[in-house]
């Protein structure tokens, strides 16, 4: 392990995280490293605190979810200062992507045997993802996954949110613009995925990397919501880009336009709107995973 100072965040209001923030520093501290440890009091001030560090540490260490890390890629990007993952949330797909342990403190041991790996970045509108950024269903979704929901059902309750949500979906009509070309779709939900999993374990394709420099685009054009449940199959592992009722497409770029402005989901956080340009940021930023 070639790391001395790093940089501990622990966001202590994400589902596991006050259970094992004192046992992740411990061990922590066992690993040989001096940690300086910050509290993550507002998440979006994340990128911002890593910035300030940028001369002081040689590892960011951030437990937390995906909405965690999502408010911190802009200040990876900025530092490029390595990033070692603790999952702390209630779905973890991005850990999940990289492999990386479920349990906090095996994630903390594989520090010292792991190695660096750099990843791509999804963007849009000037937001950085890792995992989808997504418009439609998956809006309501998260409006209906609430914190209380979260940390009572751990990752059952995005189950329980997408049944809500379902019931009240109405397909949408949007535009998808690539190389040159565009198509107007009637739609329940567009995704844009960057990593593999995302939704608490779904694949948003079978092939999909998260340092394959391409973004994975796909298109739930179902006109009923009774439609969906013969889906969630192929859903679930990638393949329903085979569906007839799906349309799929790899890019570089792609621009999603709707009549009006409808908000996207970056990682499970609200963060714009359309119209939205997408587009794959290669080996955007330094992640630790296991050797």
């Amino acid at each position: 392990m070639n790391y001395y100072n790093a940089l501990l965040l622990v966001n202590r209001h994400s589902r596991n995280g006050q259970r094992y923030a004192v046992s992740i520093a411990a061990q922590l501290e066992l690993l040989g490293l001096k940690l300086i440890e910050e509290p993550i009091k507002h998440p979006e001030a994340l990128s911002d605190l890593i910035r300030q560090y940028r001369d002081r540490v040689d590892l960011v260490v951030i437990g937390g979810g995906d909405g965690t890390l999502n408010a911190a890629a802009a200040g990876l990007v900025d530092t490029q200062i390595p990033l070692a993952i603790l999952p702390l949330g209630t779905a973890n797909d991005l850990a999940r992507t990289l492999g990386i342990a479920a349990s906090p403190i095996d994630a903390c041991k594989a520090i010292a045997t792991s190695q660096v790996r750099r990843i791509d970045l999804g963007w849009v509108n000037g937001k950085y993802f890792f995992n989808v950024a997504s418009l439609g269903l998956s809006v309501k979704i998260t409006n209906h996954l609430t914190k209380e929901a979260k940390s009572r059902w751990g990752v059952l309750a995005y189950a329980k949110a997408a049944l809500q949500a379902i019931w009240q979906s109405r397909p949408f009509s949007a535009i998808i613009s690539q190389s040159g070309e565009s198509v107007k779709v009637k739609t329940l939900q567009i995704a844009v995925g960057n990593g593999r999993f995302y939704g608490g374990g779904m694949a948003v394709a079978a092939d999909a990397a998260i340092d394959d420099h391409r973004l994975d685009l796909y298109s739930l054009e179902v006109m009923h919501w009774w439609q969906i449940a013969f889906l969630l199959p192929s859903l679930w592992r990638g393949e329903h880009g085979r569906a007839s009722n799906v349309r799929s497409l790899h890019c570089r770029e792609v621009t999603i336009s709707t009549r009006k402005p409808r908000p996207i989901n970056t990682d499970g956080e609200l963060t714009t709107y359309t119209p939205a340009q997408f587009r794959v940021i290669p080996q955007a930023i330094p992640v630790i995973v296991p050797g």
